[in-house]
């Protein structure tokens, strides 16, 4: 299980990298899909992972402060609910599409008002700050 793990791991940072230069590929879902599947196969992996450049730029603000920046909400909101409304209209079953429904009306909930919304510029204020607390916690 292990292994299926580190592949699905390796196949969403690859697909989140990719993200990075194709606008309508989304980074973020992809990179908390990796982080899940490090931590599940190997701590070394999901070290090496956490501190990569790609997860500290889309993810690290979330992890450390519960905050997003506007547009990494919008594109997380976006595919999601893309993915959520194909199920919706695929699958032939009122209940599940019924479910669906409180999917859906659940995650902007929760992105919306259990999700801080920052700035840029605020996300690395908060970066520097928390690199400062380490570095002083060190001395």
């Amino acid at each position: 299980m292990k292994l299926f793990f580190l592949l699905l791991g390796f196949l969403s940072a690859g697909l989140g990298a990719i993200g990075v230069l194709l606008p309508i590929l989304p980074t973020t879902p992809f990179l908390v899909l990796a982080t899940f599947c490090f931590a599940k196969s190997s701590k070394r992996f999901h070290t090496w992972f956490t501190h990569t450049s790609l997860y500290k730029k889309h993810l690290e603000s979330f992890v450390e402060h519960r905050a997003m920046t506007r547009k990494t909400k919008v594109s997380l909101l976006l595919f999601a609910s893309c993915m959520l409304v194909i199920a919706m209209i695929v699958v032939p079953v009122p209940a599940v599409r019924i479910f669906i429904g409180f999917l859906i009306v659940f995650k902007y909930y929760y992105f919306l008002f259990r999700i801080k919304t920052i700035s840029t510029e605020e996300k690395y204020e908060k970066k520097f700050f928390h690199k400062e607390m380490l570095n002083q916690n060190e001395r």
